[in-house]
């Protein structure tokens, strides 16, 4: 009997941003990994972070309407040599097309294939490309949302051809005490990235009109 079901959209449900559980069913029990389709999604506007992450749906969301630009979810990754206010920033690859220096290549998973192979087809390798970032996520706490944002810049720095997923090099002004306050802070391994300066923006709109609390991670 055929399924007559109807699928809702993205469009349909008015969703003005949204988070995918990405780890590990899909992998598991779907064979695919989603990271290009979310790329994808990120590209046309639509604001999508993985790992049910939805704390940097918001500030990516934020940072989208500030900036009319993709904007990005990026785990706080390596050292970048001994640059002490440079950092890589990566994430599997649901960074967008227009983020990126050049085209994405789509492979496999590299964690799921150590132990199971053929199970995460769906990554997009590549690089960020270079421009003035601003980085910012939120935690919930006792009901409140505290939201913490900085400005940046994504270099042309090179990364090593076997660096997995899609990464780039981020240069951040007193990065060390930044990562500090973070981590005293419980903020998470992600941030999300915008493009452009709008760490005063993202203020107003969060305190002033939205009533969140915030951390002012500058030390200012």
């Amino acid at each position: 009997m055929m399924n007559t079901k109807k699928k809702m959209t993205i469009e349909e449900y008015h969703l003005d941003a949204l988070t995918l559980r990405c780890w590990n069913e899909m992998e598991t029990y779907m064979r695919v990994c989603p990271c290009v389709l979310l790329s994808e999604l990120n590209d046309r506007g639509i604001v999508a972070s993985c790992e049910i992450d939805m704390c940097s749906a918001i500030t990516m969301r934020a940072m989208n309407l500030a900036s009319e630009e993709p904007t990005a979810v990026l785990d706080w990754n390596n050292n970048y040599g001994d640059e002490e206010d440079k950092v890589i920033l990566f994430h599997c690859g649901p960074v967008a097309q227009g983020l990126m220096t050049a085209k994405g290549t789509v492979t496999e998973h590299k964690m799921f294939a150590k132990n199971d192979p053929g199970s995460g087809w769906g990554c997009n390798e590549g690089r960020i490309k270079a421009f003035p970032a601003t980085i910012s996520n939120c935690q919930t706490k006792d009901g409140k949302i505290i939201v913490y944002a900085s400005e940046a810049r994504f270099t042309d720095d090179p990364i090593e051809e076997a660096f997995f997923g899609c990464g780039g090099v981020c240069e951040i002004p007193d990065l060390q005490n930044k990562l500090i306050r973070l981590a005293r802070g419980g903020f998470k391994h992600h941030t999300s990235v915008g493009v452009g300066h709008m760490k005063e923006i993202l203020k107003e709109a969060f305190t002033t009109y939205l009533g969140y609390d915030w951390v002012d991670i500058d030390g200012q």
